[in-house]
């Protein structure tokens, strides 16, 4: 999967929004203010993403190598997932969407009210 792809999957998302908070090589996507992923505009070879911690080392088991502890994230709940190793856009995308999931479910009731009242 391109950076532009990935670009474009995790924009249409609800209540996303993208930047470059730790400088101009990193671009972040946010659901509501938090993170779900991260990937170098400069070297776009992985993607972070948050992970379940069971189904994250699972992912790391079956796809050793391919999907690695999150680069500069907390081990346990981030995955570094390859773009270039061949694994598949359908499954990129299903783990874009489970790092989206996990931290929706991880907002305030207040956030999570506004997430679900914004139009898709």
């Amino acid at each position: 999967m391109d950076i532009e792809t990935l670009r474009n999957h995790c924009i249409a998302k609800k209540g996303v929004t993208e930047g470059f908070p730790f400088g101009e090589q990193t671009l972040v996507f946010k659901v509501m203010g938090k993170m779900f992923a991260l990937v170098s505009i400069d070297n776009a070879e992985f993607v972070n993403l948050k992970c379940e911690p069971e189904y994250a080392l699972e992912l790391r088991e079956q796809y050793d190598g391919m999907i690695r502890p999150g680069w500069h994230m907390n081990k346990k709940l981030w995955n570094s997932v390859s773009l270039i190793d061949g694994l598949s856009y359908e499954l990129i995308k299903s783990l874009v969407d489970h790092s989206y999931d996990e931290v929706v479910k991880t907002l305030k009731k207040k956030d999570k009210i506004a997430l679900e009242e914004m139009e898709s």
